[in-house]
């Protein structure tokens, strides 16, 4: 059993910039639907959308390459074991559906056969062929995950907030 109390800075930096991210580019995402081909934002609004989304993407590369060297603390000695396999879960089902909208988000973006500019300073470049219907599979998908990816961090949310005011133990300190 690890002896750790909390997470490491790095892993709660990880956390809550991540957190942060795919809250902002969540609203973001939502919004940019409601813009009209004459509003000011209906072509910036998507291309700082696509950018930020690398580099969530890649955030979320270092933030697994963080924790392979850097073990997180075990469970409090209050946790069940079907609490600490719920966790377990949850996370997966977090990584799993980021997974999801980021293909999504990439067949999207490169559904012309072009490559997805980065803040105009590299580009990701478009590595499959394009396939018929590409960009409104992909969107239907991209945007009904993202809808599912914050129902599963309500539940997220709902356990940490249960540790906190229900168990009242230290599980949501740790990452504070």
């Amino acid at each position: 059993m690890s002896q750790i109390e909390k997470y490491s800075v790095g892993a709660r930096a990880f956390h809550w910039i991540s957190a942060l991210t795919i809250f902002a580019l969540f609203g973001v995402g939502v919004w940019m639907r409601t813009l009209d081909y004459y509003h000011p934002w209906y072509q910036p609004a998507p291309e700082l959308h696509k950018s930020f989304g690398i580099l969530l993407v890649l955030l979320i590369i270092a933030r697994f390459a963080y924790r392979f060297y850097n073990k997180p603390p075990a469970p409090l000695p209050n946790h069940q074991a079907w609490e600490i396999k719920l966790a377990h879960l949850v996370h997966g089902i977090l990584y799993l559906g980021l997974l999801i909208i980021f293909v999504s988000g990439y067949l999207i973006g490169t559904s012309e056969g072009r490559g997805i500019p980065v803040f105009d300073l590299f580009n990701v470049p478009a590595l499959i062929e394009p396939f018929e219907d590409q960009e409104d599979i992909a969107g239907f998908i991209h945007e009904w995950a993202a809808y599912i990816l914050m129902g599963i961090v309500g539940l997220h949310v709902a356990g940490a907030l249960k540790h906190k005011f229900i168990d009242k133990d230290k599980t949501l300190n740790r990452m504070m």
